[in-house]
């Protein structure tokens, strides 16, 4: 029989108290900007944010490995994401350009335009179901506690 550790450090109830506002909050808020972006454009969170990455990056193109890794999916998940994405005209795969042995997820014409018009849902739905609802200095609070975080957890992936 094996012994529970010792060393864990329980929350207390203020840090208890937090944790599942955090939960419960941001489990509310991304379903609702999903839902939000499912009935208006046909579009996911995870596809939204595979979009506006692709949007960002030179030509339009990202390597699918590290398209996976910049939205922290599985190469698995991201190529089946792609793939419906690639049926719907939004994005198509191209042999890399840096050294032709991988792939590269490039985002159409079609593709930058249905992001243009869901970034407006997005974007009100952040602004109404968040910002709204904080103050600067906690909105600034929250960005400094996740790049921490993100920062803390970076190259820990799957």
């Amino acid at each position: 029989m094996t012994t529970a550790p010792t060393d864990t450090p329980w929350l207390d109830a203020d840090q208890q108290q937090w944790w599942r506002s955090y939960m419960g909050g941001t489990t509310v808020l991304i379903d609702q900007l999903d839902r939000d972006l499912r009935a208006a454009h046909d579009l996911s969170m995870a596809e939204y944010e595979i979009l506006v990455r692709l949007s960002e990056a030179d030509d339009r193109s990202i390597r699918m490995a590290e398209l996976a890794a910049a939205v922290s999916h599985s190469r698995s998940r991201i190529t089946h994401t792609i793939a419906r994405l690639e049926r719907d005209g939004i994005v198509r795969r191209t042999a890399s350009c840096t050294d032709g042995r991988g792939v590269s997820a490039v985002l159409t014409d079609h593709g930058y335009e249905v992001l243009g018009q869901a970034a407006h849902t997005h974007v009100r739905g952040v602004h109404e179901y968040l910002v709204s609802r904080c103050s600067r200095e906690d909105l600034e609070a929250v960005g400094r506690v996740f790049e921490a975080v993100r920062d803390g957890l970076a190259g820990r992936r799957f």
